[in-house]
């Protein structure tokens, strides 16, 4: 187990069986739009009437480069992706670390409920939730050299110190769906970038 804090802790009650999703969103780009999107259309046309559950990993991190938004503004970011798509019946659901992959699945059960359909594009992920019987959905990876979300994060922090908004949306247009984007803009969300001391070169 890890020293990381349990934040936010599990609910009370686990929700019901859903179709659920799992990604770090740091921050939501056009890779996850895809797994999202597709996890959508798998429920609306095999579970209609199930939750589509999506879950934000690394919820206990500290901010760091690599975790530079927390699970709050995250959710946000999914939010307003989900309405500006019109999905809808989906409940967002933090799930801390535990670098304990064994004991992932009961662990992420606590938050997330259990024995539901899992949509994916991790082959580790695949194996953990089938090992705990598990339906899984694999999806082919799109694009993954570019929609990495290292390569995505590192983009934004080179543009972090830019205060022209063109010219982030004609760099980050390319990768960020739009409304994501716009919100970063909008909560100069990109700026702390610039300042978390790790990456490639230090900007500004």
């Amino acid at each position: 187990m890890t020293d990381l804090p349990m934040i936010p802790n599990p609910p009370t009650n686990a929700p019901n069986s859903g179709v659920v999703v799992i990604g770090r969103f740091q921050p939501l780009h056009f890779g996850h739009e895809i797994l999202l999107n597709s996890a959508a259309d798998y429920r609306d046309s095999n579970h209609p009437d199930l939750t589509l559950i999506i879950c934000i990993g690394s919820s206990n991190r500290p901010q760091s480069l690599t975790n530079p938004w927390s699970a709050d503004e995250r959710s946000t970011m999914i939010e307003k992706w989900a309405e500006s798509n019109e999905i809808t019946n989906i409940l967002i659901c933090p799930i801390p670390d535990i670098e304990d992959p064994p004991n992932w699945v009961s662990h992420a059960e606590q938050y997330h409920g259990s024995s539901g359909v899992l949509v994916t594009t991790d082959l580790g992920t695949k194996e953990l939730y089938r090992a705990s019987d598990w339906d899984v959905i694999l999806n082919p990876l799109e694009q993954r050299e570019r929609f990495e979300g290292w390569r995505v994060r590192e983009t934004a922090r080179m543009l972090s110190t830019i205060a022209n908004d063109e010219a982030i949306r004609e760099v980050l247009g390319s990768l960020i769906p739009t409304v994501v984007l716009e919100h970063l803009i909008e909560t100069n969300g990109l700026h702390r970038l610039a300042f978390l001391g790790e990456g490639g070169e230090p900007v500004g």
